[in-house]
């Protein structure tokens, strides 16, 4: 799967919060993205599970949002993979 119109930028910056800034561009547009370390963290496992890039994640939290930050859109779809797999678990 090529992605070309989006990247994650592997410069980041953390602030004293323990939020890490990052560089992404999505269709063309440059934005920034700040989360804690252990949503990074989720988004990088998340991603390592289905097998495509942050970037792509990203990419479809963006296209399903309707209102909202990125960033919170970005924990709220973290937070529904996690509960849908304890939930499966369950089962």
């Amino acid at each position: 799967m090529t992605l070309t119109n989006e990247k994650t930028s592997r410069k980041t910056e953390k602030d004293a919060h323990g939020i890490r800034k990052r560089s992404v561009t999505i269709a063309g547009h440059r934005t920034s993205l700040s989360l804690e370390d252990p949503f990074w963290e989720a988004l990088q496992e998340i991603a390592r599970q289905r097998g495509v890039s942050i970037a792509k994640i990203i990419r479809e939290v963006d296209a399903e949002r309707s209102v909202g930050n990125l960033s919170s859109a970005i924990r709220i779809k973290i937070l529904g993979h996690f509960r849908s797999d304890m939930k499966q678990a369950a089962e």
